[in-house]
């Protein structure tokens, strides 16, 4: 019997640490932004970018969407259905061209179930490029 519960502590152990392991991020969704902007600079926003050279993705819960383009960073923040976006959503993008623009829609669909779960009216794409050494 005490091995049995020997075993059991063993096994339960680790489980004890994997909450804080997979907490979620505390900071608020700005300040998520914000840390992943640190070091770059603002350049002048874009009705569109090129689809094709997109290398990510990230959703900024509730935010705005950023675009890895090479080491440029396009941050979008939607014009309709910001309040929609979650951080674990898949984005759905349907275009005819190679580039996406602020007149596109991105649908929204749950991680899990693949079901759709709305959609946002992209804004216009503001690069962010990091800040040059002096």
């Amino acid at each position: 019997m005490p091995a049995i519960l020997a075993a059991a502590a063993m096994v339960a152990a680790p489980a004890a640490f994997a909450p804080a392991a997979f907490a979620k991020d505390k900071r608020t969704p700005e300040q998520q932004l914000e840390k992943l902007l640190e070091g770059r600079v603002a350049g002048a926003p874009q009705d569109c970018i090129n689809l094709a050279a997109t290398n990510s993705s990230q959703v900024i819960d509730k935010t705005a969407i950023v675009y890895r383009v090479g080491d440029t960073l396009w941050v979008n923040r939607p014009r309709g259905g910001a309040d929609q976006l979650g951080d674990d959503d898949i984005l759905v993008t349907k275009t005819t061209s190679s580039r996406l623009c602020s007149i596109d829609t991105v649908e929204l669909h749950d991680r899990t179930s693949h079901m759709y779960s709305g959609f946002v009216s992209l804004g216009e794409f503001v690069p962010y490029r990091r800040a040059k050494a002096r």
